[in-house]
């Protein structure tokens, strides 16, 4: 997560080694006005307006291509490079970049499956192979040099974390009392008030939340239209919310709880599987640390799966499990995900992502538990304090 990771030299042996296990002889990082954002990074570039390679063979130095008006935005490149000027130039002058490699990784994935990898042109790819040169995902690639946390961003995360929980349990009793004093608040000016205070708590960046009340909470991106329903007495409502301090990895945490009544037979039904859901990709995640063995991303959101299926509840969870966190609160990283994609990407120490399944029946109720996972050298980690394991309860007395 530094900027220009692979512009450092120490970096290079690391490098060189995941290379070997991709099956790949280089790594061939392309960008086009920030059409790459992940090259951008890794790469620590300002702007650009032309095309430009560098590549990162598995043996000898770097090197790099680019157009000949650009050299100012590359005079950062600590290795050889090389200027083309015209586009006959062009394809010449990467089959040299190239040097015969006849596998190379780029930010490319088969048939999209995962689209946070997909950042390379379908003509680019056209230019490369026609170099002989065969192209594989650098998914597994980006989560060490791209979506790996660093200790400052850890420590941040953690502060964040504690943040993002005291605000929510700060809303639910604000919610409660104005039931309580007859002047229930809505959903907007609920959520406005969360921002208000994850803001005010330090957290700067990309701050948002959800708050929506019983079937609203069907819909699981729900955004109220106008003010929002009201909370009143025997509401459900769900809390969704997020934001980051400046240089660190932001949180992302979802609560439930009762605001006033008991709660119903059905919505306990609901929390009893989305909580055992949660808890039993936990479970996988922890046992194949403990064995030593890998894990993809897809593997977690399968299992969860086959327990809602079991209970007849799986057709009501249309996302995937989990999204990598990084600098960005989605990053690029291996998401938890065998629906909307097949994340194939292994759960590598160092990568950070969410564990959220949810149940969400149109037309009547909708439920999630949120927390946050970072896999430290020990093996996945939970970062959210108190994991939310019961129905939280709220008296408007």
């Amino acid at each position: 997560m530094s900027t220009g990771a692979l512009l450092e030299p120490n970096r290079l042996r690391e490098l060189r080694a995941l290379l070997g296990e991709l099956g790949a002889e280089g790594w061939l990082l392309y960008d086009f006005r920030d059409q790459n954002p992940l090259a951008h990074a890794l790469l620590g570039l300002g702007k650009t307006t032309r095309r430009a390679f560098a590549y990162f063979p598995a043996e000898g130095e770097p090197r790099l291509l680019y157009q000949a008006i650009e050299a100012s935005a590359w005079r950062h490149w600590p290795w050889e490079s090389r200027s083309y000027r015209s586009w006959e130039e062009l394809g010449a002058a990467l089959s040299d970049l190239l040097g015969g490699a006849s596998t190379v990784a780029m930010e490319y994935s088969p048939d999209s499956a995962v689209p946070t990898v997909d950042r390379v042109p379908a003509g680019i790819l056209d230019l490369v192979r026609a170099t002989g040169a065969s192209v594989v995902s650098s998914g597994d690639l980006l989560s060490v040099f791209h979506s790996r946390w660093s200790e400052e961003g850890l420590r941040l995360h953690r502060e964040a974390a504690q943040i993002v929980r005291d605000t929510a349990m700060e809303a639910f009793e604000r919610a409660a009392k104005a039931v309580g004093q007859g002047r229930p608040l809505h959903e907007r000016e609920l959520m406005d008030w969360i921002e208000e205070s994850l803001a005010a708590g330090g957290l700067t960046e990309q701050v948002g939340c959800i708050a929506a009340i019983g079937v609203r909470a069907a819909d699981p991106h729900y955004s109220p239209p106008g003010a929002g329903e009201a909370v009143v007495d025997g509401s459900l409502l769900l809390i969704d919310l997020w934001g980051g301090k400046p240089g660190g990895v932001p949180a992302d945490q979802t609560w439930m709880a009762m605001i006033g009544a008991e709660a119903s037979p059905r919505a306990l039904e609901i929390w009893d599987a989305v909580h055992a859901a949660r808890e039993h990709a936990l479970a996988l995640l922890r046992e194949r640390a403990a064995a030593g063995m890998e894990i993809q991303g897809w593997e977690a959101d399968e299992a969860i799966r086959v327990l809602l299926r079991e209970r007849g509840l799986e057709q009501w969870l249309p996302h995937r499990l989990g999204h990598s966190m990084d600098a960005e609160l989605h990053g690029s990283g291996p998401n938890l995900d065998h629906l909307e994609t097949r994340d194939e990407r292994r759960l590598l120490p160092g990568v950070g992502f969410s564990v959220e399944p949810g149940v969400y029946i149109p037309g009547e109720i909708g439920m999630r538990t949120e927390v946050n996972v970072y896999w430290g050298p020990d093996g996945p980690e939970v970062t959210t304090p108190e994991p939310q394991d019961d129905l939280l309860y709220f008296s408007t007395s």
